[in-house]
Formats: C-alpha cells, sequence, structure tokens
C-alpha cells in the first residue's frame, strides 16, 4: 500500500511538473527581470509540483503527519479554488488526497531511499525534459523592441498594425471593448476619439493567420474556413514585429464571430480558438489593424 501511495504521487507530480513547465513558458516568463520571471515560474507555476513532492516526502519519512497532511492539503484546495458544493471539483480533488492520506496512514514503502529517488527524481526529470523546447523557443525569440506601428506585410497580406497604446493594450478586455476601441482609434493610432472614426478595425482571422512569424519570416499560416483550422510551414512564435514579448497578452481578438455569443482568438503560435464575447482574462487583448 506504500508504494502505491509513493507511485499515484508520483505520477502526479509529474503531471504538475510537465504542466507547469509548459504554462510557464507558454504564457509566463514575460517580465524583463530574470529574477522576477523565476519568482513567477517557481511561485504561479512549479509550486503545485514542489507541493505534492514536499507531501510525498512527509509522508515517507512521517507517515502519519503525512497522511494528515494529504487530507488538510485537499481541504484547503477546496476551500480555497473551488464551491465546497460543487461534487466534481470535491470528487477530482478530495478523493484522491483522502486515497492518498489513507494509503500513507497504513503504508511504508521499503526502501525508503529508492521511494525518496522515485517521488523526488521522476518529476525533476519530468520537468527538464519537457523544459528543454520551450526554453530554447523562448531564448532565441526576436526581440527588435520596436513597439510603434509597423507596416506587415507577406502571404498575401499588407496591413499597418497600431502601435503600443490603446490601439494594442496590455491588459484584457471584452470582444465588444475592443472592436469599440478599434472604431474610434484616431487616424494616427494614438488616442480614442468622442466620435467613431472607423480607420481601424480588429484584424480577421484569416488576415492574422497570413500575418504571423518565426525569426523575422512569415510561417506560411493559411485558414481554412471549413474547418476552422490554421496550419502553418513554421510555427509562429510570440516575436516582432506582431507581439510584445515583454507583455503578458498572448492571446488577440479577431474581428471574426462564431456566433452572437461567442467570437474566434489567435493565440501568438497560431492557434485559433473560439472565445465567448464576455471573457476578458488578463492575457486576451487585440491589435488594431488598417489597410495601406
Amino acid at each position: 500500500m506504500g508504494w502505491m501511495a509513493v507511485v499515484l504521487s508520483t505520477i502526479i507530480a509529474c503531471f504538475w511538473a510537465f504542466w507547469g513547465i509548459i504554462e510557464n513558458f507558454h504564457e509566463g516568463w514575460f517580465h524583463e527581470s530574470f529574477f522576477l520571471n523565476v519568482g513567477l515560474m517557481f511561485i504561479q507555476y512549479l509550486s503545485p509540483m514542489i507541493i505534492f513532492v514536499s507531501l510525498t516526502m512527509l509522508a515517507i519519512r512521517f507517515p502519519r503527519i503525512g497522511s494528515l497532511a494529504h487530507v488538510l492539503a485537499g481541504l484547503l484546495l477546496l476551500l480555497f479554488l473551488f464551491d465546497l458544493s460543487d461534487q466534481v471539483a470535491s470528487l477530482f480533488v478530495m478523493l484522491p488526497m483522502l486515497s492518498l492520506g489513507i494509503m500513507y496512514w497504513y503504508g511504508r514503502p521499503q526502501p525508503r531511499r529508492t521511494a525518496y529517488l522515485l517521488a523526488t527524481g521522476l518529476p525533476i526529470l519530468t520537468l527538464v525534459v519537457c523544459g528543454v523546447e520551450p526554453v530554447v523557443r523562448v531564448v532565441t525569440r526576436v526581440d527588435d523592441g520596436n513597439l510603434q506601428a509597423r507596416l506587415v506585410e507577406g502571404n498575401g497580406v499588407r496591413l499597418v498594425w497600431a502601435a503600443d497604446g490603446v490601439g494594442w493594450p496590455r491588459e484584457g478586455l471584452t470582444w465588444h471593448e475592443a472592436v469599440r476601441r478599434c472604431q474610434y482609434l484616431t487616424e494616427d493610432g494614438r488616442a480614442l476619439s468622442d466620435i467613431p472614426q472607423n480607420a481601424w478595425r480588429l484584424p480577421t482571422v484569416e488576415e492574422a493567420v497570413r500575418s504571423m512569424s518565426r525569426h523575422g519570416v512569415n510561417s506560411g499560416g493559411t485558414w481554412n474556413e471549413q474547418t476552422r483550422t490554421a496550419t502553418y510551414r513554421v510555427r509562429p512564435d510570440k516575436e516582432s514585429p506582431l507581439w510584445n514579448v515583454r507583455s503578458q497578452v498572448i492571446y488577440w481578438w479577431t474581428a471574426a464571430e462564431v456566433d452572437s455569443e461567442r467570437a474566434y482568438i489567435v493565440v501568438y503560435d497560431g492557434k485559433v480558438w473560439q472565445r465567448r464575447k464576455a471573457f476578458a482574462p488578463a492575457t486576451l487583448g487585440y491589435r488594431c489593424v488598417k489597410p495601406v
């Protein structure tokens, strides 16, 4: 029973290691300060893995204390992250933690040294292996530091993309607000007028997909309206001239509506998703465009 608990704990810790390092270099690592980036990585993205490995180590060394710690951790998760009346959350959060608590209460994995190595080694190995590609990709990103209005042309599209500011914000907004701001954006793209100017607009899905690039070269993106999928010759990335490497925004609204409630968004790596128009996380912004 003790080894069943260690194996299950290790699997969970490996999952969080995989998720944490992938998400860290997907939506994180945008600060100019290296130390802020590292702090965000450990506090926000790797903390679930670290906590779970720590709980496992505690339970191997002190089974009864570790057992109670697992149950307490499950209760705290339900209390602070979920609705206590949510039966699905209770099932997928509390049940595993309670099961681990019972197994550690009665189980004694021997030899303990092997249990320690398994519980720490595999999550760290997962972290390293899954982190190689994202680290290389982020380190080699192209950032020319030019956040002014940019003429981007290629792959059948020629558009001016708005400068950093009200036409290209660093915070999240709803689709309706993004549409409104582009409509009211002045010709120079620096302020909002009191009346609609209609000089700028949101890009269409096809325009955004066809404009994506990697290392300064157009990615050769195409948008299939029938299948609603985007394909690329080269996977795009969060780079100049379209994206601000130092912004937390990794999604943009497009002008394309799915229906009255949803619209398409584009991700910096080229994916196209549907989201509710009222959706406004800090990572979902927009960038207005206008024809030349």
